[in-house]
């Protein structure tokens, strides 16, 4: 069921119609609230349209390195689960395989 919920994103108000929670749409822009306005104090004067552009772009750098780490964590798993499997061939006798 599509559902209605009005939230505030650096000084805008918008309204989000989607299947998500409530509280789950909520916390989404508060957080992207406070990432806007977290950018917006470290320059002099800019447009939110600006700011908006910049922090999305700071969002998606977050989102790769995330993706990067994720990979980069399977990668090692699946290198230690080999070295795992590799140290138990050696240890126990081929006859139990068989």
């Amino acid at each position: 069921m599509t559902k209605t919920t009005d939230v505030e994103i650096y000084g805008q108000r918008y309204t989000i119609r989607g299947e998500a929670d409530e509280a789950y749409i909520r916390r989404l822009a508060s957080f992207l609230d406070g990432q806007m306005r977290q950018l917006a104090e470290g320059m002099n004067t800019t447009t939110p349209s600006r700011i908006a552009v910049l922090t999305a772009l700071n969002l998606a750098h977050q989102l790769f390195e995330a993706e990067k780490k994720r990979a980069q964590g399977e990668a090692d798993v699946e290198r230690r689960m080999t070295s795992l499997m590799e140290s138990i061939e050696e240890q126990v006798p081929t006859s139990l395989f068989r």
